[in-house]
This record gives structure tokens, C-alpha cells and sequence, in this order.
């Protein structure tokens, strides 16, 4: 199993540009396209828990689904956060790295490279 992998969306510029960071270090890592695969509610609470950042830091807040269901609400769990997020992964932040040293949301770009050899 490769030890790299990214939750990746390829028609976000900052995700392609996060994917081929990691090609010029040399690196081939598991592509998840999240869209079509998107991480069960367990696997978003372990990547938000491997970022060190709380659940919501990986939520895409501008997208009119995160209004629409109500997740601006302070009140809103991590379980119904990760559960939003799962069965409308437009909802989840992007690109999230994940190495051996932990994971990073690629936003900006530079932080993963805090998770890289």
C-alpha cells in the first residue's frame, strides 16, 4: 500500500497543483477522488484527527449545501458534520494529504509539505 495519499478533486486547481507537488518530490500517491469515493463518517473524523484541526476546518464553507443544510450552525455535531459531509462530499475541503507523518489540508498549499520527507 503506498504510504501517500490525497482526497483530490481534479477540477480544483489547488488540488492539481497539490498532486503535482507531490510527482516533482517523487512521490505517487493514492489518488482518492473523494467525489466519486467519498471517506465514510469514520474516515473524516481519523483525516480531521490526523490534521490536528477540528472537524469543521475540513468543511467547504462557501458551498451553497453547507447553508442549505444548516451546518453554520454552532450546534452541529462532528457525528451530523462527518454524516453531511459523507453524503455530499462537496462538502469536504480539498486537498487533504495524508503521509505517514500525518495529514494536511493543502490550503494553502505549502501545509503539506509539513507532512512530507
Amino acid at each position: 500500500m503506498n504510504p501517500v495519499t490525497i482526497y483530490h478533486n481534479p477540477k480544483c486547481s489547488t488540488s492539481r497543483k497539490a498532486l503535482d507537488l507531490l510527482r516533482e518530490r517523487g512521490i505517487e500517491p493514492t489518488v482518492v477522488e473523494y467525489l466519486k469515493h467519498p471517506p465514510s463518517v469514520a474516515e473524516l473524523k481519523a483525516l480531521a484527527k490526523a490534521t490536528g484541526q477540528p472537524l469543521r476546518a475540513l468543511l467547504r464553507t462557501k458551498q451553497a449545501e453547507y447553508l442549505e443544510q444548516g451546518l453554520d450552525d454552532a450546534g452541529v455535531s462532528d457525528d451530523q458534520l462527518a454524516a453531511a459531509m459523507h453524503a455530499t462530499p462537496v462538502l469536504i475541503e480539498r486537498p487533504i494529504v495524508v503521509t505517514p507523518k500525518g495529514a494536511r489540508l493543502g490550503r494553502p498549499l505549502e501545509q503539506i509539505l509539513d507532512v512530507l520527507g
